[in-house]
């Protein structure tokens, strides 16, 4: 009788829903026969990485056969000159989703439960179940997380709390008085996790300084990257800031060589391209209100956002619309798959002849295509939606 496999590994892992990533570019232009599509459906920059970086790809690609500095040490030294903090305290991933991973490790095993918010980034319930330990998902309340809600799903058992702000993949934040309140609510054991991967982009003056709870000895990672406003998504990168224990504790489940040459030198240089964030800020900015103008004249629905993508209800089936947008060379990320009403898809936001041209796409898609009554989504009443 042959081996069944999934019958040998361990139960937690079997519970595992492997993370689905946006459509590749690729991938579309190869199933159906078409040239120029764009994507807007993983949440990159549209302006591509800044000139600094590819210099210094290019002439880090002589090196390629020397292994990489394990420990990031001259891309942790300019961080910490960006941001102010100890080399010491500074780690550096591949990309924010092996520091999730890393923490799950260090705090997350059998008998723990890890909260974090519903729907949100899928790499935290992969991670948490990975280690098995019990993910412990709290309702997100108007499309925002409810930290009073996660306070109180706090318990004896709780290791960690995962704090995605702005949230992936509503775009909406939590405040500095919802985080100080949840702070002071929780016990001082418990590991919490600021996910602020999105955090440039913000313009609200009520985002959380979580750096200065960290200052003031608060038990807390914050976690960035260089994927979104930084542009380097293909290259993988991203870094946490904690207490100097602390960092030490995750480099001690760190593999070695988890950042690539290639990553951290063009990590490195484009720290020094500020005028590449600005741009990147103010194309954002223009495009954000570019949809929000015209869906708006459209009678949709769009979830304000402080990333660099956002949420709309175009009132179809997301998938269908979706399948019929990618006939018409256009990627967006159908959000059912979140748990967030089937009516609704993210859209990441590109350069003004992008966004133009994605909504005479959905003004195409959406003229031939039944809308459903508003509340027919069996996840509205629980998502609150204004």
């Amino acid at each position: 009788m042959p081996v069944v496999l999934k019958d040998l590994i361990k139960e937690n892992v079997s519970r595992v829903a492997p993370y689905v990533p946006g459509r590749p570019i690729e991938l579309v232009e190869q199933e159906l026969g078409i040239k120029h599509v764009l994507k807007f459906a993983s949440n990159e920059n549209p302006l591509g990485p800044s000139p600094l970086a590819i210099k210094a790809l290019s002439e880090n690609a002589k090196q390629l056969n020397r292994y990489p500095d394990s420990s990031s040490y001259f891309l942790r030294k300019r961080l910490s000159k960006h941001i102010g903090f100890p080399m010491e305290q500074i780690i550096v991933g591949n990309g924010s989703n092996e520091l999730i991973e890393l923490i799950c490790h260090l705090f997350a095993g059998a008998g723990d439960e890890v909260v974090v918010g519903d729907p949100s980034f899928p790499m935290y319930k992969i991670a948490i179940d990975l280690m098995g330990a019990t993910p412990v998902l709290v309702p997100l309340k108007d499309y925002r997380f409810d930290m009073a809600a996660m306070a109180k799903a706090v318990t004896p058992k709780t290791t960690v709390v995962f704090v995605c702000n702005p949230n992936n993949p509503t775009g909406t934040i939590v405040t500095e008085a919802e985080v100080r309140e949840f702070m002071d609510g929780i016990p001082e054991k418990v590991v919490v996790v600021f996910d602020e991967a999105y955090c440039e982009y913000v313009k609200n003056p009520d985002y959380p300084d979580t750096f200065k709870l960290l200052r003031e000895g608060r038990l807390v990672i914050s976690l960035r990257t260089f994927s979104k406003i930084y542009a380097l998504a293909g290259l993988r990168v991203g870094y946490g800031v904690a207490s100097e224990e602390m960092v030490f504790l995750l480099n001690t489940v760190r593999l070695p060589f988890n950042v690539t040459s290639a990553a951290q030198v063009a990590a490195e240089a484009s720290l020094d391209d500020e005028e590449q964030v600005t741009r990147s800020i103010r194309v954002n900015s223009e495009g954000m209100a570019f949809f929000k103008e015209k869906l708006t004249e459209l009678g949709l629905t769009m979830i304000d956002s402080e990333a660099n993508f956002f949420l709309v209800d175009l009132g179809v089936d997301c998938k269908a619309a979706s399948r019929e947008l990618e006939k018409r060379g256009l990627i967006v990320r159908p959000v059912g798959p979140f748990g967030l009403p089937d009516t609704f898809v993210r859209i990441s936001v590109g350069i003004r002849e992008e966004n133009e041209r994605l909504l005479e796409g959905l003004k195409e898609v959406l003229a031939g295509t039944k809308r459903k009554k508003k509340g027919e989504s069996a996840r509205e009443a629980r998502l609150q939606m204004p």
